[in-house]
């Protein structure tokens, strides 16, 4: 890979919290290392539960993701090793709340985080950004950085509502800003079979997006114990229906951005 040559850059957004957003973009992090893949997860939400969630410490942490935004020159000093190979993490921090605030006068405000990665381009194979759970500076910082998205979504009544209102800023940010932006797709997710709400509303997503929905995550508890731990699900708990899932999704991602880029 030639330092021109960007790689797959993919932002894991969408502005309602809730729908399985970090958790997706941990496990996917992960997998991705696991299979061979030089990784960088960017946690770009205040709440830095993606920083948590991989198993860094905050309170050990000098710099984050803030950092760099303010001052690029901090990037090496943000990089952090994380407890799995082929896997770097930028952690987040509470002063990503601000930033709309810290950068909004500045110039190139929406280009910031893009130029930050910039020199990163030749070290990964994939970089991630967790978005927080909100269309704000931050989350157009990463849609302007990135070559697609993935978009989360609990199988709930309003899930096409917010995502109309998504792909809507999605077209924005493309015509403005990125024009190569790409929806890899959709990740329905905490789904039930049983119920014929949930199987409604994923019959729903795909008449709107025909070809563009992954398979859906399951309701799964030790998804939900998994970062308590500061684990991914592969580490806590392997054999788990949601670990085998979010490998398998993995895969579909690989396949849809090699298909992207033949």
């Amino acid at each position: 890979m030639t330092p021109t040559q960007s790689p797959p850059i993919l932002a894991i957004v969408n502005q309602k919290g809730g729908v399985g957003k970090t958790t997706t973009a941990i496990n996917l992090a992960c997998y991705l290392a696991e299979f061979g893949h030089k990784t960088l997860l960017i946690d770009a939400d205040p709440q830095a539960n993606s920083t948590s969630g991989i198993g860094l410490d905050q309170a050990q942490l000098t710099h984050s993701l803030y950092d760099i935004l303010m001052d690029p020159h901090t990037l090496e000093q943000a990089l952090c090793p994380s407890p799995f190979p082929r896997l770097h993490v930028i952690p987040g921090h509470q002063n990503l709340a601000s930033i709309d605030l810290d950068i909004g006068r500045m110039v190139s405000r929406e280009t910031r985080l893009k130029d930050c990665l910039t020199p990163l381009h030749s070290f990964y194979d994939f970089i991630l950004i967790d978005c927080p759970p909100a269309i704000n500076l931050i989350t157009v910082n990463a849609m302007v950085a990135a070559t697609a998205t993935i978009i989360p979504v609990q199988c709930e009544y309003f899930a096409l509502e917010g995502l109309a209102y998504l792909t809507q800023t999605q077209v924005l940010i493309r015509e403005n800003f990125n024009p190569n932006l790409d929806l890899l797709g959709i990740l329905p997710t905490m789904y039930d079979a049983r119920t014929s709400l949930n199987r409604q509303v994923i019959a729903n997503i795909e008449s709107v997006f025909p070809n563009q929905v992954f398979s859906a995550i399951p309701r799964n508890i030790k998804l939900s114990e998994a970062p308590s731990h500061g684990l991914p699900v592969q580490l806590y708990a392997p054999k788990s229906k949601g670990a085998k899932r979010y490998q398998y999704f993995t895969q579909e991602v690989l396949h849809r951005v090699q298909q992207a880029t033949a």
